[in-house]
């Protein structure tokens, strides 16, 4: 059952559509040639028909088409994880720029690895992309067009900001991932244990776009002036009317950074970054465990001009422990007793996350039992509690005796026998 904010949408949508593909059929030549993708109101969904919309209304789509993401791989529609992720590994080698410096198109075919990658691996964003199209995929998740449009961004601001909770900017976003040209990285770090338990600092060394150095990240050559960019005026934003529509669209000319240059840095070619090595301080609080993502913001790559630096997701993975082990914020360990501790009670030495700690044992404890240390587990992770200690009993059974012990023990189970044949004569 849909939701009351996804049935309205889909109501509003289905009007745009009706009415643009209606002006489209009469006036637009790529609709009498066939080039407007076709679409079957009754039941698309508000994904679909916003696309829909975005193709027809307010954007046209490009009627040649580029090469898919599963083409770049070299891959069947159909590919597993598995397939996809070994035609990755082995593209991304042989064109990484570091092994082909003199193949100026190296990196362009590096990009569109890691791409079609980062797309087709995670299973909704492969959804979409399949159900709707390369192009339209492409403009939405970049946040451009042809003709300088800005895919949804400002579509969703104009029309419907105000229609759903955290706009359906937000909607989109999580839809296609956060896109725009941010270059988010994410790195695995490995912990200890204890390192986990207790938090720790970090530095993380990763690959990553980097600020040239060469023009200080402007993308211009020494002592070279940018001038405002015409056809924005120097803001970055365009205004556009369409029908009875208003859209705002980052500027196609200049790229949003409002300014117009003839020479660029020859380094990184204009874009004010390079790859390179980046390090960053990383503070990891108690209670991880892995499986856990931390985000820094801000400290993944370095943004091209007008663009801000990504974020950098941390992958946390922890090592196993020879002596704690896990399980959420409870931790178990193992202590041996004696038999005839078992039989009379006593103490015995535990190790805990922070010290050694005297048990007392009951009398008549038995092999696998347990007793529990109440908070003297590990921090739950972003809280003021903490989880609990179970320490297993293991019974240690001797296997050399002398003659005295044996016959101490025999006499024991003389007295066990004769109790055990009174009982039953008892109950008889």
């Amino acid at each position: 059952m849909p939701s009351p904010g996804a049935a309205r949408l889909r109501l509003l949508l289905m009007r745009g559509c009706l009415r643009y593909a209606s002006l489209a059929a009469k006036k637009d030549p790529l609709a009498t040639r066939g080039l407007l993708p076709p679409l079957n109101l009754s039941n698309a969904s508000p994904a679909r028909l916003l696309l829909f919309f975005h193709a027809t209304g307010v954007q046209r789509m490009a009627a040649a088409q580029q090469r898919d993401y599963y083409e770049i791989l070299g891959l069947q529609r159909g590919a597993t994880q598995k397939e996809i992720k070994t035609a990755y590994y082995s593209l991304a080698k042989t064109h990484h720029p570091d092994v082909n410096k003199g193949n100026p198109d190296a990196e362009k075919q590096f990009q569109e690895v890691q791409q079609a990658y980062e797309v087709l691996k995670d299973e909704e964003k492969r959804t979409m992309y399949d159900q709707v199209g390369h192009d339209a995929y492409q403009q939405a998740a970049a946040g451009g067009a042809p003709g300088g449009g800005s895919g949804f961004e400002g579509f969703s601001e104009t029309i419907f900001g105000d229609m759903f909770s955290g706009g359906m900017d937000e909607m989109f976003k999580q839809a296609f991932g956060d896109q725009g040209g941010r270059r988010h990285v994410q790195v695995t770090v490995p912990l200890t244990f204890m390192e986990a338990v207790q938090g720790c600092t970090k530095n993380v060394t990763f690959p990553a776009s980097v600020r040239c150095q060469s023009c200080s990240g402007t993308g211009l050559p020494p002592g070279v002036k940018p001038q405002p960019c015409k056809t924005c005026r120097g803001k970055g934003r365009v205004v556009m009317q369409q029908a009875f529509f208003t859209f705002e669209s980052t500027c196609s000319s200049c790229g949003g950074s409002g300014q117009s240059v003839k020479d660029r840095c020859r380094t990184c070619k204009g874009q004010g970054t390079v790859r390179g090595t980046k390090e960053v301080e990383v503070n990891i609080p108690a209670g991880v465990e892995t499986g856990t993502t931390l985000q820094v913001s801000g400290e993944g790559g370095e943004g091209a001009r007008g663009v801000r630096s990504g974020n950098l997701r941390i992958q946390i993975q922890v090592m196993s422990d020879p002596v704690f082990r896990r399980e959420g914020a409870d931790v178990h360990v193992d202590a041996t007793i004696s038999v005839v501790q078992a039989i009379l009670g006593g103490q015995v030495q535990v190790p805990t996350l922070t010290g050694d700690v005297v048990l007392r044992v009951r009398a008549g404890t038995q092999p696998g039992q347990k007793q529990v240390l109440r908070g003297k587990g590990i921090k739950v992770l972003n809280s003021k509690h903490y989880g609990d200690q179970y320490v297993h009993i293991n019974v240690v059974i001797p296997v050399d005796i002398n003659e005295h012990q044996r016959s101490l023990i025999e006499e024991f189970g003389r007295y066990e026998n004769a109790e055990a044949d009174q009982a039953a004569e008892g109950s008889g």
